[in-house]
């Protein structure tokens, strides 16, 4: 039987082992190779999405999405964006209903996809409300699949270039990893909805701070 928390520790998730795609891939920059890697995505049945943008630290300036990272159980393909855009393979994509696509607050990433042009998303199917059904309230993608897995994904990539000229092999590694976890974690899922075989153990919240008190 699988244990799972309603929160996850995060202070324990450095010691667990360190989990990496272990699939093929490959990564697009032309709209005839989105061409045919959309053709070959809308035959699976499920997919895993995520996306990556450029980081900004100044207040107020915003960069669009620089990637699309689509997965299936062991290939996943790159779209940079910051240099096809969204061009009609990727639309058909991301409108298609043919195929479950798995996200993790997705609707954020769709907010961001918009700015890079006009679709209608359909599909998608949102993690955070499968995992709140278990009773997780934990929704961050590094303590999901803690928590399922036991293992470790490294977020150390994550503010990089990602509109860098060429995508280093840790980047690709970091952004495989993200899309290919969704698949993973939304598959258990359907799994122990189905066979109960879990039992979930509920961590209570921390006390609130008391107020200070005030002496004349």
């Amino acid at each position: 039987m699988k244990v799972l928390y309603s929160k996850y520790d995060k202070t324990k998730i450095g010691s667990l082992p360190r989990i990496v795609f272990p699939g093929r891939k490959i990564v697009i920059i032309t709209e005839d190779e989105a061409r045919k890697a959309v053709d070959y995505l809308l035959q699976q049945d499920l997919l895993g999405f995520d996306t990556e943008t450029r980081p900004v630290f100044k207040k107020g300036r915003t960069n669009k999405v620089a990637l699309l990272q689509v997965s299936t159980h062991d290939t996943c393909f790159l779209f940079r964006l910051n240099r096809i855009g969204l061009c009609a393979p990727v639309i058909e994509l991301l409108e298609s209903t043919k195929v479950k696509k798995i996200g993790l607050s997705w609707h954020d990433d769709l907010m961001m996809l918009h700015k890079r042009g006009e679709f209608t998303p359909g599909g998608f199917i949102d993690l955070q409300d499968h995992m709140a059904e278990l009773g997780i309230k934990d929704m961050s993608l590094a303590k999901l699949y803690a928590n399922f897995f036991g293992e470790r994904i490294s977020k150390r990539e994550q503010l990089s270039n990602w509109e860098a000229d060429v995508l280093s092999e840790k980047q690709q590694n970091y952004a495989a990893t993200d899309a290919w976890a969704c698949v993973r974690l939304y598959e258990e899922y359907i799994q122990l909805k189905e066979t109960q075989d879990y039992q979930l153990i509920v961590v209570p919240e921390p006390e609130p701070e008391p107020e200070p008190t005030i002496t004349e």
